[in-house]
């Protein structure tokens, strides 16, 4: 029995599934210090963030919430109380289920979304810089990607 890891690949270079991990990692670091001076992290940007971008009058789910960021609800849930903690959304019975909560985001947590949002966009341009349309393998892009290779 050798010590070296069996794999098919030569080196974590040549895994998809790694690099993806090395890239997101890099690009999670980016978003942190692009939210910082926010004072969100980046999950509570994206649900403030997906609340604002479709506000409706009488507010969303936790579930739908959940549904369209594809995160886990007890997750969305705990986020939430953080977020109404600091006035950017409100949490309100659903008066159509009493198991339901309604939420939506406050005037001040709609002005958070919109500058971070600029902040955000402007990050994941400088990150992904040209290489996000230019045609070429999935792992071609992460190799491009990958920061610890420079």
């Amino acid at each position: 029995m050798g010590t070296a890891l069996e794999s098919k690949f030569e080196s974590g270079d040549d895994s998809p599934g790694f690099m993806l991990w090395r890239v997101t990692n890099q690009w999670q670091a980016v978003m942190r210090r692009s939210l910082k001076e926010f004072g969100i992290t980046h999950v509570q940007f994206v649900l403030l963030a997906s609340l604002t971008w479709s506000s409706e009058d009488s507010g969303i789910t936790q579930a739908v919430l959940s549904q369209r960021t594809q995160t886990d609800p007890m997750m969305v849930s705990q986020v939430l109380r953080v977020l109404a903690e600091k006035e950017l959304v409100r949490r309100d019975p659903n008066p159509n289920d009493g198991r339901a909560m309604l939420v939506q985001a406050t005037p001040a947590g709609m002005a958070v979304a919109r500058a971070a949002n600029q902040a955000v966009e402007a990050a994941d341009a400088e990150f992904f810089g040209t290489s996000a349309s230019t045609p070429k393998p999935f792992l071609a892009h992460l190799t491009e990607l990958d920061q610890s290779r420079q």
